[in-house]
């Protein structure tokens, strides 16, 4: 008989570690032996799409369930692209440089630009379209088609409603598109210092998506798209980039309980709260903290030489070298962070 191996080890390496929320876990349970009809056409499934559409004040909006980040973002940035066409992201977006090429594969460059701890700034984006279309050599090069940020970042930062409004501008000044990438959204909108609601993406983004993954689902991403003309096929690329989920009511019966009662609202406020109090204790211990990430991801710089043992109790994700004798490394929490595990790790350090 196989028997279970207990890890020792805390968890702080990712917000994907843990399974779902009791909540969610529950909902499946007791509706496992109902059957509905697939890909997504089941009442259930219109059901979440419908709270969710009530949640960005967007009646008309175009909501589809997908199963990864990846897979949301290569499947919305080529429905959104000519082929011709390039997406503008910060040189640390998470298409630029964790998803191994996924957007290149479909036939579109990644346009990468400087950022600010994470952030891909408005006016970098605005110097860069105006070089291009001023060269009088723009038709041979990739054309800029959309904008991609990500809400928090890949450092945990935050972009402002202001410059949401920003590049809504832009985008109209451009004719580009503009899309964010909502995979911890729940820690964005669980932040003190957030002020981007979900009826300000909809309201100024052409698509988002509200991540589920990494926010206490089991799986899923649910995109919005605020107005469905812009993609009227959307439901066939999706199936074209064999991203339809047959058993589509697994991800309705998620997003409908993220929703019924503002679960996905609550479910990042534990994750805050443990990362809060890390950054805290890491700051009186006198160790530096970097990037003035507020969510749910805690960067700072370690000693090489305190590395291993370290890693001996925490499971944590390298980041970069900081010299030949540090390294900034991340600690992650996430909806299922407890008090106790988190005074564990502050007691580690």
């Amino acid at each position: 008989m196989l028997k279970s191996v207990k890890n020792e080890k805390l968890a702080f390496a990712c917000d994907y570690m843990k399974g779902a929320l009791p909540e969610i876990l529950d909902r499946l349970v007791s509706s496992n032996m109902i059957s509905t009809i697939g890909y997504g056409e089941d009442d259930i499934t219109e059901s979440a799409r419908n709270r969710i559409r009530e949640a960005c004040g967007c009646p008309k909006a175009a909501v589809e369930l997908l199963m990864g980040g990846t897979q949301a973002n290569a499947v919305m940035i080529d429905a959104f692209l000519q082929s011709y066409e390039g997406v503008i992201a910060a040189r640390t977006g998470h298409i630029s440089v964790h998803e191994a090429g996924a957007i290149e594969a479909s036939g579109h460059k990644v346009l990468e630009l400087p950022h600010e701890s994470g952030k891909l700034l408005p006016d970098t984006v605005r110097r860069y379209l105006q070089d291009h279309f001023s060269d009088p050599t723009h038709p041979h090069m990739v054309k800029p088609g959309l904008i991609y940020i990500s809400h928090p970042t890949e450092y945990g930062t935050l972009y402002s409603r202001d410059e949401l409004r920003e590049y809504r501008e832009i985008c109209d000044r451009y004719g580009l598109s503009l899309y964010v990438d909502g995979a911890r959204l729940a820690y964005a909108l669980a932040c003190p210092e957030n002020d981007v609601t979900l009826k300000d993406l909809a309201e100024l983004c052409d698509a988002f998506y509200i991540g589920g993954t990494k926010c206490g689902a089991l799986f899923g991403e649910a995109v919005v798209v605020p107005d469905p003309k812009r993609l009227p096929y959307l439901f066939t690329t999706i199936k074209q980039h064999g991203a339809l989920l047959a058993k589509g009511r697994l991800l309705g019966i998620q997003f409908d309980e993220f929703f019924r009662d503002g679960l996905y609202l609550r479910a990042g406020i534990p994750a805050i709260h443990a990362a809060d109090r890390i950054r805290e204790a890491l700051a009186a211990k006198g160790y530096r903290l970097c990037y003035g990430s507020p969510t749910n991801q805690v960067f700072f710089i370690m000693e090489n030489r305190k590395l291993e043992e370290f890693g001996e109790h925490v499971e944590y994700s390298f980041w970069e070298k900081f010299d030949d004798e540090h390294t900034v490394i991340r600690l992650v929490t996430d909806w299922g962070t407890t008090e106790q595990v988190t005074e564990e790790l502050i007691g580690i350090l």
